[in-house]
């Protein structure tokens, strides 16, 4: 379905596709195999003026809004997951937290590189020991005189390897629960004491980093915080409901990406004396594939444009977060099928779609999170 969209958010749209097919689509599954970050994809993104679609131009970014930026996502997951979740990551949880909550200052020194694509941004929550329970973390922040002192270690942090800077979340006051929790940014590239420990390998996704990292009585200047102490929790919550809608765009091109190759195979494969598109079994599979996937953006275009008005999108975003990671998983899965041993090998995509799809299942809260997150919503 092609949505009734303003020409400017169809233009952008129309230039990212492009891009994808010719420069992104024809290296997916190369940068995969060699598990290597393409900064060169970034940096053609940067020179299409994209990093930083939903970011103020007055700070370096495109001055889009929810839903363009949720455009670019899908465009960019409907042929690689792993550039969709880098890009995704660098912007709706390392810069745009800095355009809601950060100083002047703060926003000239860090947020402008950021949205102009000078560098890739990371934000750093999770920890070894805390997943779904992400508020029971173990980093600190310590003041000493004008300076804050961090350590602690961070778990599954996208683009850490790559990052010019960090949003990192940690405790200041250890007595005030998630009142006592804050946000600094670190210079991983400065800032002494920080070290990437592990990147990880992974079932998908392996051209976009995922890293432990380390911080060693990191020593940072008052002004790191990022708002006041104590905001960090409060900060979080609100990052999560636009991150939640990142993802949903995310799996929506994801599952776009897997239909389209399973489609186009249907009506070139031939079995007894036919496209195997004739039989009801792959017929239904198809149309099935099709009306998840349309289901998965029409959720997705509600909750960025409700986030464009203003409007809560606590339920909305968990809504779409939850069918659209779903959805990307099943119709991946079922392209995979459609294709059969084909299906299953590195020179079709289907694989590579099904093996990227699971993880929007897990990452920005995991789909028992979302359940919790739109019973609460219901009042259950």
């Amino acid at each position: 379905m092609d949505f009734d969209l303003p020409d400017e958010h169809r233009m952008i749209r129309n230039t990212v596709r492009d891009v994808c097919r010719e420069e992104i689509e024809p290296v997916a599954q190369e940068i995969e195999d060699q598990h290597r970050f393409p900064a060169e994809v970034f940096e053609q993104l940067a020179d299409l003026d994209v990093m930083g679609v939903p970011i103020a131009e007055e700070y370096g970014g495109l001055g889009g809004d929810t839903l363009m930026y949720a455009l670019v996502a899908e465009e960019l997951g409907r042929v690689s997951g792993s550039i969709g979740l880098s890009y995704v990551a660098h912007t709706s949880l390392a810069s745009k937290p800095i355009e809601l909550f950060g100083t002047e200052e703060q926003k000239r020194r860090w947020l402008r590189p950021l949205a102009a694509g000078e560098h890739l941004g990371a934000w750093a929550l999770t920890e070894p020991g805390s997943g779904s329970d992400a508020s029971n973390m173990e980093t600190t922040a310590d003041r000493d005189g004008d300076e804050w002192v961090l350590n602690g270690t961070k778990q599954f942090i996208t683009n850490a390897s790559e990052a010019g800077s960090i949003l990192v979340k940690a405790v200041t006051d250890p007595d005030a629960g998630t009142d006592g929790i804050s946000t600094f940014i670190v210079d991983p590239r400065e800032d002494d004491g920080f070290e990437v420990t592990t990147v990880w390998e992974k079932m998908g996704l392996n051209a976009s980093p995922t890293c432990e990292i380390a911080f060693d009585d990191v020593r940072l200047p008052e002004d790191r915080l990022l708002g006041e102490p104590g905001d960090g929790w409060e900060q979080t919550k609100k990052t999560l409901d636009g991150g939640r809608i990142s993802i949903a765009a995310l799996s929506t091109g994801l599952a776009q990406g897997a239909y389209e190759r399973a489609r186009a195979y249907s009506k070139e494969r031939e079995q007894f004396g036919k496209q195997i598109c004739e039989f009801d079994a792959i017929r239904n599979k198809i149309v099935d594939m099709h009306r998840k996937t349309e289901r998965a953006r029409l959720l997705t275009y509600r909750a960025a444009t409700r986030y464009d008005e203003g409007r809560p999108v606590t339920e909305e975003s968990a809504l779409a977060k939850l069918d659209a990671s779903e959805a990307a998983r099943e119709v991946a899965e079922d392209a995979v099928q459609v294709l059969g041993g084909y299906g299953y090998t590195t020179d079709f995509a289907p694989q590579r779609f099904y093996r990227d799809a699971k993880l929007m299942e897990i990452g920005e809260g995991t789909s028992e999170i979302q359940h919790l997150v739109i019973g609460r919503e219901l009042g259950l």
